[in-house]
């Protein structure tokens, strides 16, 4: 197990192959939260610092986790060639669409319907383990372009913001996520 303050070259490569990675969080008190994601949403700015593009989802646990505390986990696995698990340990600032580094933040970004925060991530940790654990498994298709994508375009930019209101504006533990300003 290798641990270190910040990335590395051969890290970044293998982050930048992943199809897939996991974002953890949680609050003080309540539930931890594990989201998969996906598409081309992660973007590494420098050795200590990861942005990545959060679209639209059922639920919006990382965004209330962050008001309360300011921490999270990112973490990758090789699912073919070598084995890895790389976690990443930091903290993150919630950006949103009505923030001053919105616009430039999201130009690093295709233009995905459904955009919803963007997520920067200042790195303390850095942690490989072995994978050995880890299934291999073969790749075959991104879902997203195909059916999460066309799903919010159809809503719209005011059907979009409905269903945050409905779906997003507080975690399953009921706090509140500042989807709006709050």
């Amino acid at each position: 197990m290798a641990i270190g303050p910040k990335l590395n070259g051969s890290l970044r490569r293998f982050i930048e192959r992943q199809k897939l990675f996991f974002v953890a969080t949680a609050a003080s008190a309540g539930r931890v939260n594990v989201s998969p994601k996906g598409m081309d949403a992660l973007r590494i700015i420098d050795d200590n610092r990861i942005v990545w593009l959060n679209l639209t989802g059922s639920g919006n646990e990382t965004a209330a986790h962050l008001r309360d505390v300011n921490r999270m986990t990112l973490m990758f696995c090789a699912f073919e060639g070598d084995a890895l698990i790389l976690r990443i340990y930091g903290s993150a600032k919630t950006i949103h669409p009505r923030d001053p580094d919105w616009d430039s933040t999201i130009a690093l970004f295709p233009a995905m319907a459904g955009s919803r925060q963007i997520y920067d991530m200042t790195i303390d940790m850095v942690q490989t383990s072995c994978g050995t654990g880890v299934p291999i498994m073969e790749f075959k298709q991104d879902r997203g372009p195909d059916e999460l994508l066309p799903y919010y375009a159809d809503m719209g930019e005011d059907g979009v913001k409905d269903y945050w209101a409905r779906k997003n504006a507080e975690s399953i533990d009921g706090a509140p996520t500042g989807i709006f300003k709050d």
